[in-house]
């Protein structure tokens, strides 16, 4: 049985915008993965990457407010997961100082848009955001942004690959390896910052 035929392309988009929709929450879904596979799949419907690409922007950032309204309403299932996971608990204390200091509106900007590159960042932030003084609708400024920037890279990187090989499924496999190769090197980066902030800070 033809499992394409069974699914069609609809499912696949609308199982990646569910991942990227729940990623907030639950960020070991394989959203990018799935985004990907949906490229693919809808590769021979004209204008599929720039209807994917929206809908990934406004999945992406819905599941940013979703999740920042619950933080900041105090759900206690988000209280919950923070009691339960000291690093994430950590993390969020260490976004939430990075907010909340001397920051410009430049720095902000960056911040919210690298999460987005980095695992378990968009979680990480918007839970920082929830539980911090910092102003929701700026935060909410520049998820919009950072949910336009991931979209447009994540389907463009398939789309391409899509393009420059003959066959589908080297297509995925070598997008999925350059998309975990990316956010390899922003977490080193952001990682290798870290430290040398805290240096600074020591000196």
């Amino acid at each position: 049985m033809d499992l394409d035929a069974v699914i069609g392309p609809a499912w696949y988009c609308a199982l990646a915008l569910a991942a990227v929709l729940g990623d907030a929450f639950l960020p070991f879904l394989p959203s990018g993965t799935l985004v990907i596979l949906a490229v693919l799949k809808t590769a021979h419907v004209n204008g599929s990457p720039l209807l994917l690409g929206a809908g990934v922007a406004v999945a992406s950032f819905l599941g940013d407010l979703l999740l920042l309204q619950l933080a900041r309403r105090g759900a206690p299932a988000v209280h919950r997961r923070l009691a339960r996971r000291p690093r994430l608990a950590a993390s969020v204390e260490r976004v939430q100082r990075a907010l909340t200091g001397r920051t410009t509106s430049r720095a902000a900007a960056a911040i919210v848009i690298i999460a987005r590159f980095v695992p378990a960042g968009r979680t990480v932030l918007d839970l920082a955001v929830g539980h911090s003084a910092y102003r929701p609708w700026t935060f909410l400024r520049w998820s919009a942004v950072a949910a336009v920037v991931w979209a447009a890279y994540i389907v463009s990187l398939g789309w391409l690959n899509l393009h420059w090989f003959d066959t589908a499924w080297l297509s995925f496999v070598i997008s999925c390896a350059a998309a975990t190769a990316i956010s390899s090197v922003v977490v080193q980066l952001v990682r290798r910052r870290r430290r040398l902030a805290a240096l600074v800070e020591g000196e």
